[in-house]
């Protein structure tokens, strides 16, 4: 028999030191026990500056839910062009704490608060993203455009209000 996986605020702050730490500004804490498993659910601590390449999930089991813990970010869903066509403020004290992003749909996230975790669930098995299903259009990671195009997404949350209440673009 396992035990309780307890999700508090030591837990948080602990994964979120280790993605302000980290290269990438990210860091996972999964509490499934092997990326085999028919769902896999984890935490995704995530610092500004981070930048998740437009991507999407192509097989129709991959639907990806994210609620947010603790921060704030923003979730742009893109065009097979790169068109922006909906944007959603996630907050973890606003009205819109959480999403589900359907496979097949490109999208990435802006964190905008430190210290910004959310709760990530999809089916399993884990497998990373195909070639195909990163956005042509979109700056590598490692690319020098990159930042500058993370910065362009960030822009369209500038004018968002901290306060609670706001959310859908």
């Amino acid at each position: 028999m396992g035990k309780l996986s307890i999700i508090d605020r030591r837990l948080l702050d602990e994964v979120s030191g280790k993605a302000k730490a980290a290269a990438r500004k990210r860091m996972n804490y999964n509490l499934h026990t092997s990326e085999k498993e028919p769902c896999n659910r984890l935490l995704n601590a995530m610092e500004p500056g981070t930048y998740f390449v437009p991507h999407f999930h192509g097989d129709a089991e991959k639907d990806e839910t994210m609620v947010m813990l603790r921060g704030r970010m923003g979730m742009v869903v893109f065009d097979e062009k790169g068109n922006v066509v909906e944007t959603a403020l996630l907050d973890a004290a606003g009205d819109i704490s959480g999403v589900t992003i359907p496979h097949g749909v490109f999208h990435s996230m802006v964190v905008l608060d430190p210290g910004t975790v959310v709760l990530e669930a999809k089916a399993g098995p884990y497998r990373p993203l195909h070639p195909q299903e990163i956005a042509g259009w979109a700056p590598a990671p490692d690319s020098p455009e990159a930042p500058k195009y993370l910065a362009k997404l960030a822009q369209l949350f500038a004018n968002v209000r901290k306060s609670h209440g706001e959310g859908r673009q």
